[in-house]
């Protein structure tokens, strides 16, 4: 069981008495949130289009004379992304919590727009994965400061499945790459060695326009009250309100609940991770638990599914994207067709649902795989229903992370979360993949698959256990702010 958070920290001052988080929760869906989910959802597609882009430019790498990267090459360059991903999300999460949300979604975009272009510039293998390493540091950055956000302005009965299409967007940006890949991998069109550099200039292309659409988001109340700016958090709901009634929308006018916080300028690492570990040990391990088996059974996959195709069944490297296209399609429908249950069903019912179906239908699909019984195409579409389930999977251990922890410290679980589900469970998988498909050995391929399956289960058993019900509840009920007053 999770014990009594604790006491506020020695730097506490004054305090505020804030109806900011109920006023916010409460009002209906308007532009804004749309802008919101615009503006700061995108980075998923990002990161969807820099995992297909890689996976897709695999045996571009291996035959372009100047970089020549082996099976073993491709996937220490995908761990490289990973580790990357890793520890910019342990350090831009922390400095989130500490300078802002808003400071720091424009920070980790810029770093993934320089280092992305890098990529496209680089002249062998070590400063490719160099500049995989600096992009992903990027993406993981983002994911910490972009979660937190989301979370804090959407209103709470929308939350889940707003939490879910967001993170499924990223197969939008795994579409992009594979429709991309068609193009630029095309010999008649490219050249080999220059097809795979021009895919990541897309990335940094996007990554342009998408800060300029971020200029107008405000920073969150809720971390404004905590750091004694409630007049600025209270100015900045007086004009969302404002701007839904312009709209035509009932916003409500009666009093809403009031939350009393002592301001902080920050909270201390000691005390925040006394929170995470110690007052809410039990979430952490769920939240652990998810992100580690979710981040295997992905990466493991899908940075290695180009070299199952080429190696196994045959498919020529400029026909790839071709067959990413359905994957995407049903890795995005998942979690927008089933966030909706999340909020309704619940959380735990809906979480263990979709990782032991992700666990049992690749099982499933390995034992038809080993005998030789499926085709590209048929590959592909098992891929496909299997990622419908494990799409909404993987999105809700973010939106668990996300959601189950105190507002100070909120950034930094997404990070510590992120990071250590994605070493444990993400940095080697490609790598060791890679090394699997290499052995040209079915058997040793599907070995790897039922390991990921059994990782899925295994965590579905333990969410049914001690997953946290949050549905449609405000985030200071599911999580007391550790900054709490009364």
């Amino acid at each position: 069981m999770d014990t009594p958070a604790a006491a506020p920290s020695p730097d506490a001052r004054r305090i505020v008495r804030t109806d900011a988080p109920a006023r916010l929760d409460r009002l209906p869906w308007g532009r804004f949130h749309t802008l919101v989910v615009s503006a700061l959802g995108v980075t998923w597609i990002l990161d969807g289009l820099e995992v297909t882009v890689a996976g897709s430019i695999a045996v571009a790498l291996k035959e372009d004379p100047s970089m020549a990267f082996s099976e073993s090459d491709i996937g220490l360059a995908a761990s490289a992304y990973l580790a990357g991903a890793v520890l910019g999300a342990l350090f831009f999460g922390w400095l989130t919590d500490r300078l802002g949300r808003k400071k720091l979604f424009f920070v980790t975009l810029a770093l993934y727009l320089a280092a992305t272009a890098l990529t496209g510039l680089s002249w062998n293998l070590w400063s490719f994965c160099l500049f995989r390493f600096l992009t992903g540091a990027g993406i993981g950055g983002e994911y910490a400061a972009i979660n937190s956000t989301i979370q804090e302005l959407i209103p709470a009965r929308f939350r889940g499945w707003t939490d879910l299409a967001i993170n499924g967007s990223f197969w939008i940006g795994a579409a992009m790459g594979a429709a991309g890949a068609i193009v630029l991998l095309d010999p008649a069109l490219f050249a080999p060695e220059t097809g795979w550099r021009m895919a990541f200039f897309i990335g940094a292309a996007l990554a342009l326009f998408i800060l300029f659409m971020r200029a107008w988001l405000p920073e969150s109340p809720r971390w404004l009250v905590t750091h004694g700016r409630a007049e600025e958090a209270a100015r900045i709901v007086q004009d969302i309100e404002a701007g839904l009634r312009r709209e035509g929308a009932h916003v409500p006018t009666e009093p809403a609940g009031e939350t009393a916080l002592r301001t902080r300028s920050h909270t201390p690492l000691g005390e925040a991770f006394r929170a995470l570990f110690i007052a809410h040990r039990t979430r952490a391990a769920v939240g652990l638990v998810m992100m580690a088996s979710q981040a295997f059974f992905y990466n493991a996959i899908f940075f290695t599914y180009a070299l199952v195709l080429t190696r196994f069944h045959g498919v020529a490297a400029k026909e790839i994207g071709w067959y990413v296209l359905p994957l995407a399609l049903g890795n995005f429908l998942g979690p927008l067709l089933l966030g909706r249950l999340f909020d309704t069903l619940g959380r735990r019912v809906m979480i263990m649902f979709t990782y032991a179906a992700s666990g049992v239908l690749l099982a499933l699909a390995g034992a038809l795989f080993v005998r030789d019984l499926l085709d590209a195409r048929q590959m592909t579409l098992a891929w496909s229903a299997i990622f419908f389930f494990a799409s909404a999977a993987a999105s809700s251990a973010y939106l668990t992370v996300s959601e189950t922890f105190p507002l100070e410290v909120r950034a930094l679980a997404i990070a510590i979360f992120y990071a250590v589900g994605t070493g444990v469970g993400g940095v080697a998988a490609p790598y060791v993949f890679g090394a699997l498909v290499q052995s040209g050995s079915r058997e040793a391929v599907f070995a790897g698959y039922l390991f990921g399956a059994a990782l899925m289960i295994v965590a579905a058993v333990f969410v049914y256990f001690f997953a946290v019900a949050a549905e449609r509840k405000p985030l200071e009920a599911v999580a007391r702010p550790l900054s709490a007053a009364d």
